[in-house]
């Protein structure tokens, strides 16, 4: 009889709806607060410090040189104004997909967690969940922070810059998605290294540091396309007032990149130890 049950839930186990989802990602979640506690949170805070650094150095340095610059809405801004809401949407790019890259491949690859995990109630779609919405927490915390300095220096435009932190931790989610589908592919540390290959381009063309319009016509379709230049965008309308109904392209190009992301993930993971 017992054979029999074993092989039954089983069956439910790898297929429908159960298999991929049991309505339970507050315990990975759980998890990851519960081990947060013997971990070092001067790793944690000193995530904190790098947009800060680039900030203070750039902004309000070379700004001093810069003077003021035109935003992609035609209104111009102090530098400091300018860079202040692309370091925001880099902090949250580099938090979401450092936590769901490194922190995901020793978790999968060595400290076999989800194993453990999937061997419970738990389905891939879960697990998944939950590890995004722990490292959504890493980004709600810092760029709080940020938003935070920004008001003291004055460089909050505009009262829609509130909403600029629901728009990191869009931004935020869509990278954790998709940089954890992306590790489930991983097999060695080395592999881990192709990740800057894609991060540090990003941060340099996406409008970070200077208008897109000085590129070419050719260049700016490309950059366009990076998922960087669509969080910058929206960052800095909402942190500067230029608003426009582009916002709306932005927005839906995170949604598509999480939902992508999220069924990449369920399915690797499901592929990985259940089927």
């Amino acid at each position: 009889m017992t054979a029999v049950t074993t092989r039954a839930d089983a069956a439910t186990r790898r297929g429908g709806v159960r298999a991929l989802w049991a309505g339970n990602p507050g315990a990975v979640v759980q998890r990851g607060l519960i081990a947060a506690r013997s971990s070092s949170w001067v790793v944690v805070v000193s995530g904190f410090f790098e947009p800060v650094f680039y900030l203070a150095s750039m902004g309000l340095g070379l700004g001093k040189l810069i003077g003021d610059v035109q935003t992609s809405g035609g209104v111009e801004v102090s530098y400091a104004a300018f860079i202040a809401p692309a370091l925001l949407a880099v902090s949250a790019m580099n938090g979401a997909i450092y936590d769901s890259t490194w922190n995901v491949f020793f978790k999968l690859t060595y400290g076999k967690l989800y194993e453990g995990m999937l061997a419970t109630s738990l389905g891939p779609l879960d697990v998944a969940l939950g590890e995004i919405l722990y490292a959504l927490l890493r980004g709600l915390l810092y760029a709080t922070g940020f938003m935070i300095i920004m008001q003291i220096l004055g460089l909050n435009l505009a009262w829609t810059a509130i909403l600029a932190i629901p728009a990191v931790l869009l931004i935020a989610f869509g990278f954790a998605s998709l940089g954890m589908a992306v590790t489930s592919y991983m097999k060695t540390f080395q592999h881990m290294d192709w990740i800057n290959i894609v991060l540090l381009p990003m941060f340099l063309f996406s409008a970070t540091l200077y208008p897109i319009s000085i590129y070419p016509d050719g260049v700016q379709a490309v950059i366009k396309a990076f998922p960087l230049w669509h969080g910058v965008e929206l960052v800095r309308g909402l942190t500067t007032g230029v608003l426009s109904p582009d916002m709306l392209w932005h927005v839906l190009y995170y949604v598509v990149m999480i939902a992508v992301g999220l069924v990449f993930t369920t399915r690797r993971l499901r592929a990985l130890f259940l089927d």
